[in-house]
């Protein structure tokens, strides 16, 4: 899967991946997601952001969710 929203460069925000080379880490936007916020209070708190990103950010989480195996104990 290609996503043109996110981007992952070394100099920003320590490699971790973000938006269009902004500072803002695509695990914060999911957190607050996480949290409870709605698109809405994320796009008015964070006017740099667009919807687009938010809805690459969760087809990026449910593509690692895909990929990933989680061990959990009994």
């Amino acid at each position: 899967m290609t996503f043109q929203r996110i981007t992952v460069n070394p100099d920003v925000c320590g490699g971790k991946p973000t938006f269009r080379g902004l500072r803002f880490p695509v695990s914060r936007l999911l957190g607050l997601l996480a949290s409870g916020e709605t698109r809405e209070s994320i796009l008015k708190a964070y006017p740099y952001l667009e919807s687009g990103d938010i809805d690459e950010a969760l087809n990026y989480a449910a593509s690692l969710a895909d990929e990933q195996v989680f061990e959990f104990s009994r």
